[in-house]
């Protein structure tokens, strides 16, 4: 294979059918042995390492996979008439349904749709599944959930014996046929490209972004695109004109950062499409958690709950010291009879912030202090994804806002004076249990 792609590196039409992977040169729209459309061809093809894999409308995928009748319905995974849409299938996406919609507002969108209650350790047994076949292609994987991940291929090519790219062909192959459901994938010279890319043509996409193109194709995009740039963030930066990431290629670093602060740094850098993150295979620690058992039981909310800030701030250094950020939050009690409750809620970003860990955790806290007497609780966070997410400008939430700044002041306070050198107004002056 490597001698005729050697003919074929100057070619900037080369690529191969991803279906029957027969290499192709020239431009015809279909595979010249199979008649497959789905050819991957791009100038910088065989020259590209880093992949985003995306398992596509994974939740459903997976039902529809195990309950065959299900195949050509509208699929919903969530709860019930008061929960919110955990995923849904592309069917019932065309009728308008989205991740993180109240369910009635599904329904009404699309009333015919079957919803499903999420079976969380059938989808992390499938997800663990894809991952395994990544272990066996590359070392460098970085998870970012149950059901994406970061592939570094670098190197490789005389292990598998074909360039990354076509790896990458066959094991979305491999996945579809062995485990049943789809996968997306973005090739690019870089993270933030690579997961840019992965989000093109799905389901079954296989996108590339080359170095060539990075410039001129992110100038035409919305700012949106890129990492931590959220609605709230979007439209500070429409109030002062900008829209078009095109419009920050042309402005100053230094302009950018007195606007924005730190973001403004990753404003300028990603919109160059410069990322210098390494695909991270570092698998320390799936949570971080801290709990106590108390001397005596508790039920009421005001012993209750300076004992969950503490917690919160000693999970909060634990993340901020090993560089992690997570978007699961779980909260645990341990009744007088030894029962054990957990509640967790998902964020919409990333956080390792104590007040953001807490205030998640008091939420749950509330619906548990029903007159229960608790001998244990804690608090931790999972679901570890890039640091570059985390807690992004809350620009609606002024107090969150203020909150967060608080806190990065009080965290310089304790480091240079110890941990007992402020206190928040929920602990100060409390016994601690």
């Amino acid at each position: 294979m490597f001698s005729k792609l050697a003919m074929l590196v100057n070619d900037p039409m080369h690529g191969f059918c991803r279906d029957c992977f027969t290499l192709q040169s020239g431009s015809a729209r279909r595979c010249t042995a199979c008649g497959s459309p789905r050819i991957a061809r791009h100038a910088e093809l065989y020259g590209l390492h880093i992949a985003h894999v995306d398992c596509d409308a994974f939740y459903a995928a997976v039902e529809k996979r195990d309950k065959p009748e299900l195949r050509d319905k509208a699929v919903i995974i969530g709860g019930g008439k008061r929960g919110v849409v955990s995923t849904a299938c592309y069917i019932a996406r065309i009728h308008g349904v989205r991740s993180a919609m109240p369910m009635f507002k599904a329904l009404d969108a699309c009333p015919d749709a079957v919803v499903v209650r999420p079976d969380m350790e059938k989808y992390g047994r499938v997800g663990r599944e894809v991952r395994d076949i990544m272990r066996s292609l590359t070392p460098q994987i970085e998870p970012l959930s149950i059901d994406e991940a970061f592939m570094d291929l670098a190197g490789t090519e005389r292990l598998h014996g074909m360039p990354p790219a076509i790896v990458l062909g066959h094991f979305a192959a491999r996945v579809e046929k062995e485990i049943g459901i789809t996968i997306s994938i973005g090739l690019s010279y870089c993270k933030f490209l690579a997961k840019v890319a992965s989000d093109f043509e799905k389901p079954r996409g296989f996108s590339v972004i080359g170095r060539g193109e990075a410039l001129a194709f992110l100038a035409k995009q919305p700012v949106t695109t890129i990492w931590g740039v959220g609605k709230a963030f979007a439209a500070t930066l429409e109030r002062d004109g900008i829209r078009l990431i095109g419009q920050l290629q042309q402005m100053d670093r230094g302009d950018l950062m007195r606007r924005y602060g730190s973001m403004g740094d990753r404003l300028y850098h990603l919109a160059r499409g410069l990322d210098e993150r390494k695909v991270s295979s570092r698998q320390d620690a799936k949570s971080v958690s801290a709990e106590t058992t108390f001397n005596a039981d508790l039920a009421a909310s005001e012993d209750l709950v300076p004992v969950l800030r503490r917690l919160s701030e000693r999970v909060s250094e634990r993340l901020k010291k090993a560089g992690l950020a997570g978007r699961t939050v779980t909260l645990k009690l341990k009744s007088s009879d030894f029962r054990i409750r957990t509640r967790n809620r998902q964020l919409a970003d990333p956080t390792r912030l104590a007040d953001r860990i807490f205030q998640t955790g008091l939420e749950l806290l509330r619906r548990e202090t029903d007159g229960t007497t608790y001998r244990l609780i804690g608090i931790g966070i999972s679901d570890f994804m890039d640091l570059d997410r985390a807690d992004p400008p809350d620009l609606v939430d002024v107090v969150a806002r203020k909150r967060a700044l608080a806190e990065g002041a009080i965290d310089s306070l304790r480091d240079k004076f110890g941990r007992q050198a402020i206190e928040t107004g929920y602990t100060f002056g409390k016994d601690r249990k």
